[in-house]
């Protein structure tokens, strides 16, 4: 078969047998291995940018909200430090919890579009309540507190969770999979160029809504007034009602796939398959190769390997809960940090927040054009896991630095560790002589990892994800998430003073040791990556 008609298989692939799919894949295998074919990428599709400014909408909502919880817990509700801390990780782990399940109603049910629409629905509630709730008399009369957690762990999490696994890979599934022809014959269009362009480029909404977020609703919460707060909260409420009539105007225009809710069966059905097999294991690569060549049964050889891919997608997201217990560190003990810092009466320690956001923004197109491009063409096409390890040891030097800062922030004056605070002016915070700028670099650092690691774990989800399986997959690759948030809980007592410097120390110590780790485990699926 000709390239020309590999091609044109691709074209109508998904809608193709499973024997015209297998040959369409021997054909690609043999394309890709000519040394003189260059493969690029091509523009992000329409269909795709309806989906991102979605995403950027809804991440205004999330990071602008949420950005003030710690100030608004410790100066309104009246928390202490290690409370507020614990009661923001906790918030953080069932917005990733309820991931699969949005996941799963998506791939089994009502498919992505639709429970996209479901969940915006429950988001927007908790949004309105959690402005409710911030009201003074809502807070006067004991509903604050009670009126945040219900806003917050059962509609902003159910909400933003049930979205989080679906549009992501919503906006990968607009791309033309396959590799397809350009008027110069040594130059094809690759989709999987294109779905890393697309996962960059989600991962710029994502931060351009979070650097907007953050900017504006902690100013809006800074004005004089007792409804400061539940003005803060209400502009999240309009920019995510604007991103909802975004996503639905272009409804026509999105490529949807119908669920299928067999395949949940029939992965289970193969899994046990392979487990029950007990014949001669040594011959096999893997032990899922025994379910290869059965009779009578629902899969096939190509969705076992598919299923293969997605069994190492998940060994590799076991490793990012310990890269998120030092990644929610910025919502909650960078902004105790900068608190206890020296600032301009303008400036809020949360606010510092934007930096990060405002890297990311500039970085990524920066990396997508120009960077990554550079080193293609140099014959460096870095692997998913080589990428992730340089984001963990990025992340790893951001925190030695937030470390160190403690150290010089204890052994300045005037409050010193702050155990001894007689003298400090009741509702005042107390500030060591140490300027708050010299926070600046970890938000920026932290940002160039999320560019390798973060971004890398979304795209890595996708495309090892069994076709039929990718939100549940992806779902679990946020779910990792929760772990991160399950750690910061669980040291949430040392997120205090004098103990900050232990707790920062620790935890880097332990990205370091997993970095370590994670490379040697997983460094040979580079290599599967890049023949694929």
């Amino acid at each position: 078969m000709s390239h020309e008609q590999s091609i044109e298989i691709k074209k109508e692939a998904r809608t193709f047998s499973v024997s015209s799919k297998d040959e369409y894949h021997k054909q690609q295998d043999l394309l890709l291995s000519d040394p003189n074919i260059i493969r690029q990428g091509e523009a992000v599709p329409g269909a795709a940018w309806f989906i991102i400014i979605t995403e950027l909408c809804e991440r205004f909502a999330y990071y602008g909200a949420s950005l003030m919880f710690n100030r608004y817990l410790q100066k309104k509700l009246l928390q202490d430090k290690p409370s507020a801390t614990a009661i923001n990780r906790g918030f953080q782990f069932f917005c990733y919890f309820t991931a699969v399940l949005g996941a799963v109603i998506a791939d089994v049910k009502l498919g992505k579009y639709k429970t996209i629409l479901l969940f915006s629905t429950v988001y927007s509630i908790g949004l309105v309540l959690l402005a409710l709730s911030a009201l003074p008399a809502s807070i006067e009369g004991g509903f604050g507190l009670p009126g945040f957690i219900v806003a917050t762990y059962v509609f902003i999490a159910c909400g933003t969770g049930g979205i989080k696994a679906n549009v992501s890979t919503f906006a990968a599934e607009q791309v033309k999979e396959g590799i397809h022809p350009t008027e110069d014959p040594n130059v094809y269009i690759d989709s999987r160029i294109t779905v890393e362009s697309v996962f960059r480029y989600f991962y710029w909404a994502i931060n351009l809504g979070a650097f907007l977020g953050m900017l504006i609703c902690p100013a809006v919460s800074d004005v004089k007034s007792p409804y400061a707060f539940t003005y803060a909260y209400l502009v999240p409420v309009a920019m995510f009602i604007f991103g909802l009539v975004v996503f639905v105007a272009g409804s026509s225009k999105y490529y949807v796939k119908p669920p299928n809710g067999s395949v949940l069966v029939m992965t289970w059905a193969c899994l046990m398959y392979a487990a029950r097999n007990t014949g001669n294991v040594a011959k096999y690569n893997h032990w899922l190769d025994k379910a290869k060549g059965a009779s009578g049964v629902a899969w096939d050889d190509r969705f076992v390997e598919d299923l293969k891919k997605t069994l190492s997608a998940c060994k590799v997201f076991l490793f990012y809960p310990f890269y998120w217990a030092l990644y929610n560190n910025m919502s909650d003990i960078f902004i105790n940090q900068g608190t206890a810092m020296m600032r301009p009466s303008w400036l809020n320690a949360e606010s510092l927040n934007l930096i990060n956001s405002l890297v990311l923004v500039i970085s990524i197109p920066l990396f997508d054009s120009f960077v990554f491009p550079w080193l293609r063409r140099m014959g460096l096409r870095l692997g998913p896991i080589t990428r992730i390890t340089i984001g963990f040891w990025i992340m790893i030097f951001g925190f030695i630095y937030a470390t160190v800062l403690q150290v010089v922030l204890y052994r300045t004056a005037p409050w010193y560790d702050f155990t001894d605070l007689t003298g400090l002016p009741k509702g005042e915070d107390a500030m060591n002589e140490l300027s708050v700028w010299w926070q600046m670099p970890p938000y920026a650092i932290i940002a160039i990892s999320e560019i390798f690691s973060s971004a890398t774990g979304l795209e890595f989800a996708f495309k090892f994800a069994t076709r039929e399986l990718k939100s549940v997959v992806m779902a679990l690759f946020l779910l990792t998430n929760c772990g991160g948030s399950i750690i910061g809980i669980l040291t949430a007592p040392l997120s205090k003073d004098p103990y900050m410097v232990t707790l920062l120390a620790s935890q880097t110590g332990m990205m370091a040791v997993i970095a370590v780790i994670f490379y040697y485990l997983f460094r040979h699926l580079d290599d599967v990556e890049l023949q694929s």
